[in-house]
């Protein structure tokens, strides 16, 4: 069962969009599982619906909407910083941060 903070758009999508933010540390049901978030995520923002790996393809509304970056864990949040757009440039930290 999902927790009714999470909103699931398309049955083969990958991520599950948040209908309203969730503090860090909450404890979440994905479908899989339970996880504990690692931050603060706001409304609309995306956690993974399961272990995504990197070069893996992020599905949101049944279709490919980017590229993971780097592998993403069960619950994780899904954003610039670990997907590669399909539509618009993703933002890189600056080269002395990473």
């Amino acid at each position: 069962m999902t927790d009714r903070r999470l909103l699931l758009l398309n049955e083969d999508d990958n991520v599950l969009v948040l209908r309203r933010g969730i503090a860090a540390g909450e404890r979440i049901a994905i479908g899989t599982g339970h996880v504990e978030t690692d931050r603060s995520l706001n409304l609309g923002h995306k956690v993974a619906r399961r272990a995504i790996s990197e070069g893996e393809e992020i599905l949101k509304y049944g279709a490919v909407i980017g590229v993971a970056t780097t592998s993403i864990e069960a619950g994780g949040h899904v954003h610039v910083h670990n997907v590669r757009s399909n539509y618009t440039p993703t933002y890189s930290l600056p080269e002395e941060t990473r």
